[in-house]
């Protein structure tokens, strides 16, 4: 089974929380604040491993929660940070946001890392609080939260080519003869369901990777047959091999399958149809495909080249390999991510997953309770150690600097009102 789309979920490590701590050395009087600082989240990054090649190991195991930084100790001794959580990925894993759908991380070469889901940092203890008005403070924090999401892993494969055609054309034939692969081949539609790879080398030693993709139909790019699972397979490939039952032997106008199927590559994507193409007509041993090649070529708009070949007796085969090797050389690879280009003529490839922060929402329930929200206002909750006064002032002064209180009284807010943080709730005090 080839599973080449899966989502799951990434938590980045929480930090490590903050002491409150004083020096009790003998002969020390008036010892200061002495707690250490928490030590930072572990991150949750995607590493390339080559010998990889489907997100099957997903299936399994859809949780990927990174261990948090160790906590501050006394005596001023920080914590120590937690060692990121590696999670191994097969190339051509494209890591979107399955949120807002914005491309996290393309990940092609062996070796290649990216952050999924960044650590948060230690909190700080009692001694970075000292202040000449209050050497001695019992106020610390918590450690910041680790990034959570939930992302979505897609798998292109790193094909060089890509055979396409309707289903039961030729191409699993095809690809069994040229290279070593042995996909499933059979008299019905659809036997190829999943995409085959082979490995071809030319006899002057080239080398590439072909891949038989699903059987394509008419309304592919609406979902119909593999339709979607099979064009998401090709948006990679560099060099388009467009395989043709010149025989018709399904009663198929050679021709109407060429016109249908570069259709539905266009309606897909636009850019599908800038890659070049070759065309094969496959099963010239049979019957009327000679006369079937001569009509097709007159009918043909399109400047590709034909290579007539057969499959089967392997006629033809030698010639084809060696214009797919040529063409593969002179086409650039299509990059996955578009690049910008700016004013200055540099390029640069735009990363835009960082997702805008809200500061704090208010809204009210059908109980009247304040309903307090918002990405800054909650993490700011979960660093604050609500077991010391000191930590408790230093949050509401902060609620305060932020706008809250003033947002509360603009939304009607009156002294003893309920205020909901999370599941927590607490009074207004006006």
């Amino acid at each position: 089974m080839f599973v080449d789309q899966v989502k799951i979920y990434v938590k980045g490590g929480d930090g490590g929380n903050g002491m409150v701590a004083f020096r009790r050395e003998k002969y020390v009087p008036k010892g200061g604040p002495a707690g250490g600082d928490g030590g930072k989240g572990a991150n949750v990054v995607f590493e390339v491993e080559e010998g990889l090649r489907t997100l099957m190991d997903f299936r399994y195991q859809r949780h990927f929660k990174a261990t948090r930084g160790e906590h501050g100790m006394s005596k001023n001794q920080h914590g120590r940070g937690a060692k990121d959580m590696v999670v191994k990925v097969p190339p051509g894993t494209v890591v979107s946001d399955a949120e807002t759908n914005e491309v996290i991380a393309d990940l092609t070469e062996h070796g290649q890392r990216a952050v999924i889901a960044k650590g948060g940092r230690g909190g700080r203890g009692n001694s970075r609080f000292a202040t000449p008005a209050n050497p001695a403070p019992e106020l610390s924090e918590h450690g910041e939260p680790g990034q959570e999401r939930d992302v979505i892993l897609e798998l292109k494969l790193l094909a060089d080519v890509g055979l396409v055609g309707f289903p039961s054309v030729g191409k699993s034939t095809l690809l069994s003869v040229v290279s070593s692969a042995r996909p499933k081949i059979a008299e019905y539609h659809f036997t190829t369901i999943a995409p085959n790879l082979g490995m071809i080398e030319t006899e002057d030693a080239r080398s590439f990777v072909m891949a038989d993709l699903p059987g394509l139909i008419e309304g592919a790019h609406e979902g119909v047959g593999l339709g979607h699972q099979f064009l998401r397979h090709i948006e990679r490939t560099r060099v388009i091999v467009h395989v043709i039952d010149m025989a018709a032997t399904e009663g198929r106008d050679p021709y109407e399958d060429y016109v249908t199927i570069n259709k539905e590559l266009k309606e897909y994507n636009l850019r599908l149809t800038e890659r070049p193409q070759i065309i094969v007509a496959n099963k010239m041993d049979m019957p009327e495909a000679e006369e079937n090649l001569q009509v097709f070529k007159e009918k043909l708009q399109d400047d590709y080249p034909i290579f007539p070949i057969s499959a089967v007796t392997r006629k033809g085969l030698r010639d084809l390999l060696f214009a797919v090797a040529d063409k593969i050389e002179q086409t650039p690879e299509f990059p996955l991510i578009e690049e910008q280009e700016e004013e200055s003529g540099v390029h640069r490839v735009l990363y835009k997953h960082e997702a805008q922060q809200t500061e704090f929402v208010i809204t009210r329930d059908s109980a009247g309770t304040f309903i307090l929200e918002g990405d800054a206002v909650v993490k700011l909750f979960k660093m604050t150690d609500f077991s010391r006064e000191e930590s408790v002032r230093r949050f509401a002064r902060q609620l305060r600097g932020m706008g809250i209180d003033d947002a509360l009284r603009e939304k009607g807010a009156k002294d003893g009102d309920t205020v909901k943080l999370m599941e927590f709730e607490f009074d207004f005090v006006d």
